[in-house]
C-alpha cells in the first residue's frame, strides 16, 4: 500500500472494524447476539468517528501534521464528530419522545390514531453518546497508527 492510498484504506478499514465490533460489544453488554448491528448506525463504537479520525490521522502522519489535507480533514472530522454526538443523537431522542407521546395520546383517549404516518417504523437510535464517540476515536486512532507503521 503506497502513501497515496494509505489515508483512504485507513479510513475504510477503521469504518469496517467499527461496524464489525458493534455486535461484539452489544453481546458483551447484553448477552444477546445481533449480527444485524453490523449494518446499523449508532451504537458502540461510532463508525463515523472511526472513519474520520483514521483519515485525519493518516494525513497527519504523512505530512508531520503540516499539510492542507490534514487541516481540511481535521475540520471535517470535528464537524462529523459533533454531528454524531449532538445533532443526530438529539434527533433520535426527539423520535423516542414523539413515539411515547403518540402512545400516551392513544391510551388517554382510548382511540387508535389511524393515519399511516403514526405507524411508520422510524429508527430512534441515530447518533451517539460520547462514550461511543470515544470508542470510535480509539478505533480510528489505532487503525491509522497500525497501518502507518505497517505500510
Amino acid at each position: 500500500m503506497g502513501d497515496n492510498y494509505y489515508p483512504i484504506v485507513s479510513a475504510l478499514v477503521a469504518n469496517i472494524l467499527a461496524q464489525a465490533f458493534k455486535p461484539l460489544f452489544y453481546y458483551l453488554k447484553t448477552g444477546k447476539k445481533d449480527l444485524s448491528l453490523v449494518f446499523e448506525s449508532g451504537g458502540f463504537p461510532s463508525s463515523h468517528t472511526s472513519l474520520v479520525v483514521a483519515l485525519t490521522l493518516s494525513y497527519g502522519y504523512l505530512s508531520n501534521f503540516q499539510s492542507q489535507y490534514f487541516f481540511i480533514a481535521m475540520v471535517f472530522s470535528l464537524t462529523v464528530i459533533y454531528d454524531a454526538a449532538n445533532v443526530r443523537y438529539y434527533a433520535g431522542q426527539n423520535i423516542k419522545i414523539t413515539k411515547q407521546l403518540i402512545q400516551d395520546i392513544e391510551t388517554l383517549t382510548q382511540t387508535t390514531l389511524d393515519n399511516p404516518v403514526y405507524r411508520q417504523k422510524i429508527k430512534d437510535v441515530l447518533g451517539h453518546k460520547w462514550v461511543e464517540v470515544i470508542g470510535g476515536f480509539l478505533v480510528g486512532f489505532i487503525t491509522a497508527s497500525v497501518l502507518y507503521f505497517w505500510r
